[in-house]
């Protein structure tokens, strides 16, 4: 079945203020990318990093996640190659400077238990100012850290909105692809 694309209208958007997109998650996956929060584009469309212009599936592509180009309406085959998909903040804003510190703190505790229930190898938080604050490590930056978090080993990527223009498409490959080596060699260990 093909899936078509949905361009929401203003009108949409603005509808889709406050509104929350599904999880991609399952059992046992090798990575769950964890977003800031939908922006109303994502929440008016359903689907994960939807916004024109951002960059997180032609990062994956390039990172070597998935053999294509995926379009935010396939995001369901991510699960079939052990990556899923949520947010600190499961409400929509228009940016995310909205979000006060109390809800990431109180979203990365939601995170936690997320990952005790579903047991991702790793967790890719795409976003450092949001991960500094949420984990109260205002010093961390992009990588590994060393903590974990309810037994995930915890990664911090750029954001890969296309807002962010710290970090361009070549920075954010790289820093994904670190991800993917990771967590394919701890698959290798944990066989």
């Amino acid at each position: 079945m093909k899936l078509t694309e949905h361009r929401p209208t203003r009108g949409d958007l603005a509808a889709a203020y406050g509104k929350a997109v599904p999880d991609l998650i399952a059992a046992d996956l090798k990575v769950l990318f964890c977003g800031i929060n939908p922006s109303l584009y994502s929440a008016a469309t359903g689907h994960h990093f939807a916004r024109p212009g951002n960059r997180f599936w032609p990062t994956l592509y390039g990172a070597g996640f998935t053999d294509r180009l995926l379009k935010p309406s396939e995001e369901q085959e991510l699960l079939e190659q052990g990556i899923g998909i949520t947010n600190l903040v499961s409400h929509a804003t228009a940016t995310a400077a909205e979000l006060t510190n109390d809800e990431l703190r109180s979203g990365r505790q939601r995170l936690a238990r997320k990952v005790r229930r579903f047991r991702p190898r790793c967790v890719a938080v795409v976003g450092i100012g949001a991960y500094r604050v949420a984990f109260h490590r205002p010093g961390a930056t992009v990588g590994l850290q060393p903590e974990q978090l309810a037994g995930a080993a915890v990664w911090v990527l750029p954001n890969p909105s296309g807002l962010n223009a710290n970090h361009q498409l070549p920075d954010l490959i790289e820093a994904f692809t670190a991800v993917r080596i990771f967590v394919n060699r701890s698959a290798r260990l944990h066989r």
